[in-house]
């Protein structure tokens, strides 16, 4: 074979030097040889440049990249996967409430919960070659790289997936070459650290696809699928994947929504798009031709979501309430972490340090993804909105703005907000949430918790115990008021926290130390400046929020023990990881017993005399409820709240410029949105509205009889007076010794002032009453106070005596049916004698005491009778008779008389003339008992009269 071989080179060598010795091949020979070298010499050349250009491309992308800090793996992996993602929000129970406000929405998945047909669309969209590139295409970047530099009308691109994913983590969308350097660099950096599945179900998370059907900016295809086909990523279909697919390349250009949520005139481009995503699975391999064909006649608009409302918008009361608190939560637990202890800065520096931190916590919120579980009740938020949609429940608007109202309903024994109501427009662009932002007075529902429960919790009051409700004045000197203007007088604690009287509670607010109160405010969770409380702070002159009242008079319905409210259950990341928890934080403020007593009298607010008897029969269901009412002055703020075993709500409604609620009585209709509310709750939970429990008295309450005047045993004269009464009291404050202070008396009222009665002081003007040795309550005239059932409580003042005998009645005349006088002018006057002669006789005769100087008038019957009136002094004295009054038709005696005989009675007239009025003294006595009747029944009429006016 090689012999063979080395035969038919010769042969070749012998050819070749043939043609060589013929001229024509000589020259051709030669031209050849002189092609060929500048062949190679040019050859040579093209290699030195396509290397130098090399090189200098090399180092020029070195250059680029030089100063590009090489990220570590876990660097990297921390890079691509800190993408924003929504936060949501749940009611109770998990029951989904919507997503918190942010820049774009986007929720995360992974690769396995995403449908197929999406994978195949985008890489046989984006990168065909992903399963096989090592993060990079030279080609295609080096066809992107020409059409840049020919600024190419046609740009393909180059990038892969792991280069649009490092774009969009690690860089910026910046076009220059530095950028694009550095964006091949981490790419194929990026794809020796993660897996190709990785990397792709980043993308997935991260690319953006335009706008959802209620026009929020989307993100990543689980967002995209619920957000434009309202299904998650796992169910798209073939249409709907290639659909999706189609929208990264330009997301706003082909998104078919606009910004508030309407499909657009023409959604041409990006059904043309679809086309061109299911020609590429087609050719790749992914779909059939029949599965394309039924792709393309897909119909969809008739599928894309329906429009949404995003939480913002359906609940802004609700929505800004937890981001608020979880920001608030949050951020105190961070600074918790990092050691920051506020009480060490000064004031500006702790308002720096709180928005520091909460800005960075907001920033979370809206990002991160997290998953807010709240307290509040879905079914039971929403029937309290629907329950105040009632313009007749509310005043007018005022200068177009309408009466608001906050409610708050919360579960005692845990504190959890159940549902409130944050005003009248829900749904609106409004967050001005009245339940927990708005600062208003609490006008008398105060009372219970700084004047009341304090003083009960020191023994200086018990329910049964009498506080007046007489004239008072502040320090100032400005004289303190009830609501009408009015005083009852002796009223017991009872029924002044019943009936709502400002003077009780103002004296029963003296009764405790300044630190006491002020100590127990703050621990019922109030705000207070640094001076406060104030005289005033009784009736409500602080300001609170609904949810910090409600919050305070559940502790009386947990036996006194304070239990913080809350709206934040637990905070959890998208994989579960707890962040936050809620911890209960609880304190004691008062004993059980003082809780108990104050939650019992204030039963009697919903019953009897009580401010709120009424609202009982406003509910639809039963249950044993205390609570109080509230008005502040000018009638700018109305307030109810009440507790029973299970639950404490309390409502409030006012204009938010602080404008008067509405002329005359607010209290029914504040009960009456109370009552609505409550109903509604009770329609959706009654076993939390409605328990079958009632409050149970802790050890320690007894039921006692005590004196009320004094709250000591009842003595001998306390119980002939009446005043012994039975009600609940804290054992250990039960007295121990019997009343001495109260003793029988006998007392004259002149001018409705009460006064110890003389010795002398006839005895039909008196009355049997108590006399208190010394003055508790430092209450002057304090009879004039008092109801009919204790006008006979008397101070040790003697009646007063200005020892000289009365002048004569004036002015003593007949009107009809009345014997009427003037008012006499001595200060010792304690009533009238009446006296009557018969028609035709001159005989007078006593008939009548009208008791006191200010009843100046006596029923008379028929006109045929003549009187006179004289006056009675506290010494006894009677002054002389009045002129005589004569009726219509009196006829006086006829008696035929001669002259002597005249003269004779005269002289005997004269000499009996001061005899005449001891006969009629004997005679007044001798009628006492008529007299009695007919003083009796003069009382009655005066008290038919009362009753009239009021």
């Amino acid at each position: 074979m090689e012999k063979e071989n080395s035969t038919f080179l010769e042969k070749i060598r012998g050819f070749s030097k043939v043609l060589h010795q013929r001229t024509l091949f000589r020259t051709i020979g030669i031209t050849y040889q002189v092609f060929w070298n500048l062949f190679l010499i040019f050859l040579v050349l093209i290699c030195m440049m396509i290397f130098f250009a090399g090189g200098a491309a090399a180092g020029y992308f070195v250059s680029l990249v030089k100063d590009e800090p090489l990220l570590s793996e876990d660097e990297m992996r921390t890079a691509v996967y800190d993408y924003d993602e929504t936060s949501q929000v749940f009611f109770a129970n998990d029951v989904y409430l919507g997503e918190l406000p942010s820049d774009i929405e986007r929720h995360e998945v992974s690769l396995e919960d995403v449908s197929e047909h999406v994978i195949q669309a985008i890489i046989a969209t984006e990168d065909e070659y992903f399963y096989e590139h090592e993060g990079i295409v030279p080609k295609a970047i080096m066809r992107a790289m020409f059409q840049e530099v020919a600024n190419s009308s046609l740009q393909t691109g180059g990038s892969t997936l792991t280069q649009q994913l490092i774009k969009n983590q690690i860089l910026t969308n910046e076009v220059s070459f530095d950028r694009k350097a550095s964006e091949i660099l981490f790419a194929m950096r990026l794809e020796t650290y993660l897996e190709k599945d990785e990397i792709l179900e980043a993308y997935l998370n991260i690319v953006p696809f335009g706008r959802n059907a209620s026009g929020r900016q989307i993100a990543g295809i689980q967002a995209a699928a619920q957000g434009i086909f309202g299904v998650d990523a796992s169910e798209l279909s073939i249409p709907q994947a290639a659909y999706i697919a189609g929208l990264p390349q330009s997301p706003f250009g082909y998104t078919p929504f606009r910004n508030d949520g309407s499909i657009k005139d023409s959604i041409d481009p990006s059904i043309n798009r679809m086309s061109t995503v299911l020609s590429r699975m087609y050719e790749a391999g992914y779909i059939t031709e029949e599965e394309r064909a039924e792709a393309l006649a897909y119909d969809l608009e008739e599928n894309f979501a329906d429009f949404t409302p995003s939480p913002i918008e359906e609940y802004p009361y609700l929505t800004y309430e937890v981001l608020r608190r979880a920001i608030d939560v949050l951020s105190k637990q961070q600074m918790e972490e990092d050691g920051v202890d506020l009480s060490e800065l000064d004031q500006e520096e702790q308002l720096e340090m709180r928005q520091r931190y909460q800005e960075m916590v907001s920033r979370d919120l809206r990002g991160n993804g997290y998953r807010i579980h709240t307290t509040v009740d879905k079914d039971i938020y929403l029937s309290m909105q629907e329950s105040i949609q009632d313009d007749h429940l509310f005043g007018p608007n005022k200068e177009g703005k309408p009466e608001q109202v906050g409610a708050v309903l919360l579960e005692n024994s845990t504190g959890a907000i159940k549902g409130f109501v944050g005003g009248r427009t829900e749904g609106s662009d409004d967050h001005y949430n009245r339940a927990t932002q708005a600062y208003r007075p609490n006008a008398s529902t105060m009372k219970p918790l700084v004047a009341y429960a304090p003083a009960l919790e020191i023994g200086a009051v018990q329910p049964g115990i009498v506080i007046p409700d007489t004239i008072d004045h502040y320090p100032s000197g400005k004289e303190i008021t009830n609501f009408d203007n009015q005083h009852l007088g002796l009223l017991s604690v009872r029924e002044s926290v019943a009936r709502s009287r400002n003077v009780p509670a103002v004296r029963a607010y003296r009764m405790v130390p300044f630190e006491q109160k002020r100590q127990t405010l703050l621990d019922l969770g109030f705000v207070l400046p640094s001076d406060a409380p104030y005289e005033s702070s009784p009736l409500g002159t602080n300001d609170v929020t609904v949810e910090q009242n409600t919050n305070a008079y559940a502790t009386f319905a947990n036996g006194g023990t304070y239990v913080e409210s809350y709206m934040i259950e637990r905070i959890e990341t998208a994989d579960g990881e707890l962040i936050y928890e809620h911890e209960t934080e609880t304190r004691d403020v008062f004993t059980p017993q003082t809780s108990y007593l104050m939650i019992d009298m204030m039963r009697d607010v919903l019953r009897g005399v009580g401010t709120a008897s009424s609202l009982p029969s406003r509910l639809s269901f039963s249950a044993d409820w205390a609570g109080k009412t509230g008005t502040s002055g000018e009638n700018r703020d109305s307030w109810f709240v009440a507790s029973n075993p299970n639950v404490t709500m309390s409502v409030w409604i006012g204009y938010d410029d602080q404008r008067h609620v509405i002329e005359g009585r607010t209290g029914p209709k504040t009960q009456q949105i109370w009552a609505n509310l409550a109903n509604a709750a009770y329609s959706v939970d009654p076993d939390l509205l409605a328990p079958s429990n009632r409050f149970e008295a802790p050890s320690g309450i007894v039921s006692r009889s005590i004196c009320s005047l004094t709250g000591m045993l009842p003595s001998t004269a306390c119980q002939e007076a009446g005043y012994v009464t039975t009600d609940l009291f804290n054992s250990k404050f039960l007295p121990s010794e019997e009343d001495g202070s109260l003793e029988s008396t006998r007392y004259v009222t002149i001018s409705g002032k009460n006064y110890i009665a003389l010795d002398s002081t006839p005895s039909e003007f008196t009355e049997e009453g108590i006399k208190l040795s010394e003055s508790f309550w430092d209450i002057d005239n304090i009879g004039q106070y008092l109801p009919d059932s204790m006008r006979n409580i008397v101070r040790d003042d003697e009646a007063p005596n200005n020892g000289r005998v009365p002048r004569d009645v004036e002015n003593v005349r007949i009107n009809g049916d009345e014997l009427r006088w003037s008012v006499h002018s001595d200060n010792d006057i304690i009533g009238y004698r009446v006296y009557r002669a018969a028609n035709g006789t001159t005989d007078f005769e006593a008939i009548a005491n009208v008791v006191g100087n200010e009843t100046t008038s006596y029923s008379i019957s028929g006109n045929s009778n003549s009187y006179y009136v004289t006056a009675i002094d506290t010494a006894g004295r009677e002054s002389a008779r009045s002129s005589i009054a004569e009726g219509e038709d009196y006829v006086p005696e006829i008696i035929e008389e001669e002259e002597d005989e005249e003269e004779e009675q005269e002289e005997e007239e004269s000499n009996n003339s001061s005899n005449e009025r001891q006969n009629g003294n004997a005679n007044a006595n001798s009628n006492n008992n008529s007299n009695n009747g007919n003083r009796g029944n003069n009382n009655r009429n005066d008290n038919d009269e009362d009753e009239d006016e009021d």
